[in-house]
């Protein structure tokens, strides 16, 4: 059984150095290329050029000197010896007369004029004009023919390819040799600078291995570069929503510790004596007062997480179109067997058939049901409750109204602390319905007033939400 190692992720320093490099050689090489090929291509019309020159030359001595003078000659013509020892010359003064030669021939086809490296040349055909390659021996020459009509002549230079290739091979080393010789200087200093470059990720790097553990206080980063600033932005977010999540699940863990220890403990005690117990009517108390301890806690830890939900912001993820008025139905008839317990009259008033609201269809819910929850629990049998849904000037106006005992003026504005329960009041309560209320109006931009009932005790509590 063979084991595979995991791969080691390339570094981003050499991602870019090597990035940069194949940048650079996408560019310069195919420049090079083209520069090398336009430089050969300006040698050989250069080179070409001359030819014709020389020839041209040729043409005008000799109708001034005359074809005579070259007359009377040896069947050969007379040759013109050019050749010259390299050996014999500094290498800087060496010439390439060896290499350039020039024939002259008669109307009948005879060499009159020629150089000694080019005389074994055959003669031209009829059809010879311009330029034209001829392979001789070993070597290769370039052969340029002009026909001159008045002196009947045919003037031929030529040039070995020799000093063309030695121009090629010239053009072709200073055109390679800077990227030979500069790509590894290149790549150097490419990685010095992008290392250089990436000085504020290593900064970055060892703010956050040097950081204590546990904190969450935000990152910074003196003259961080403006790329680097979208990163620290979302960093220190990050960084203040898992202080905050760690902040919430601290408080609600503390709660529930706080909340659950007291039924959790009553019921227990319920059980033992129901254990215990041999009279059957000391046995159903025993069950009974256990089941309904039971039911308290199971509607208390329903509360406990709907705030921790409410607060986490997990309401639902996009605000969606929520009809207040059906909301408030559907709570209605949730509530409805409370309702019938409670003893109490609750009436429903709605001036219009419906009423939108952008929000979180979860959290209107659970506002709704606390708002008749609460008022329920504090008023008596035999009292009303009205619950008023309607809308005015680009907000959802919300009330329930009572007439329990109230809440004093004075103290309406810490109702809404976590477990606050109002000395005296009626129900079983927790202390939570109204915390949850408030978190509710939160994550709806809400606002939310304790007023006086208008049926002279009791209370009133008022919700304005935006309708967009």
């Amino acid at each position: 059984m063979t084991s595979t190692s995991p791969r080691k992720a390339a570094s981003l320093h050499g991602r870019l150095r090597l990035l940069i490099i194949l940048v650079l050689l996408a560019v310069l090489l195919p420049l090079g290329v083209f520069s090398f090929q336009r430089t050969i291509t300006e040698v050989d019309e250069l080179s070409d050029g001359r030819l014709a020159q020389s020839a041209r030359t040729l043409q005008v001595l000799i109708e001034h000197a005359g074809l005579s003078a070259l007359q009377g000659r040896d069947a050969a013509g007379m040759l013109v010896p050019i050749e010259v020892s390299q050996a014999q010359q500094p290498r800087q003064h060496r010439t390439y007369e060896s290499e350039v030669g020039f024939q002259v021939f008669d109307h009948a086809g005879r060499t009159v004029l020629a150089t000694t490296n080019i005389a074994t040349l055959p003669p031209p055909n009829d059809t010879d004009a311009d330029f034209r390659d001829v392979r001789q021996g070993s070597y290769r020459w370039r052969i340029f023919t002009l026909r001159d009509d008045v002196d009947n002549v045919v003037i031929r230079t030529g040039e070995r390819y020799d000093s063309r290739n030695d121009i090629m091979h010239a053009v072709w080393l200073e055109h390679s040799l800077p990227l030979l010789i500069g790509l590894p200087l290149l790549a150097w200093l490419v990685g010095w600078a992008v290392k250089r470059g990436l000085r504020p990720l290593e900064t970055l790097t060892r703010e956050l291995s040097t950081r204590e553990p546990g904190s969450h206080a935000p990152v910074r980063l003196p003259a961080a570069p403006q790329e680097l600033q979208p990163v620290l932005t979302a960093l220190n977010g990050q960084l203040a929503r898992l202080e905050d999540a760690l902040e919430r699940e601290r408080r609600f863990s503390a709660d529930v510790a706080h909340e659950l220890r007291t039924p959790l403990a009553s019921a227990m005690i319920n059980l033992e004596s129901a254990m215990i117990a041999t009279d059957p009517a000391e046995l159903k108390t025993g069950l009974g007062s256990a089941q309904h301890g039971l039911a308290r806690l199971a509607r208390r830890i329903e509360q406990l997480l709907a705030l921790a939900r409410l607060e986490a912001g997990a309401a639902s993820g996009q605000r969606n179109n929520v009809d207040l008025v059906a909301v408030a139905m559907d709570v209605i008839e949730e509530l409805s067997a409370v309702i019938a317990d409670s003893g109490v009259d609750l009436s429903f008033a709605r001036l219009t058939p419906q009423v939108p609201v952008q929000g979180y269809e979860a959290a209107l819910t659970a506002l709704l049901r606390n708002l008749v929850e609460n008022a329920l629990r504090h008023v008596p049998r035999g009292g009303q409750v009205q619950l008023a849904i309607e809308q005015g000037q680009g907000m959802a106006l919300i009330d329930v109204i009572d007439d329990g005992p109230g809440i004093p003026a004075e103290r309406r504005a810490s109702v809404f602390a976590r477990f606050h329960r109002e000395a005296g009041s009626h129900g079983d309560g927790f202390g939570l319905g109204l915390s949850i209320v408030q978190r509710a109006a939160q994550l709806h931009g809400a606002t939310i007033e304790l007023l006086d009932s208008p049926y002279g005790s009791g209370l009133r509590v008022h919700v304005a939400i935006p309708q967009q």
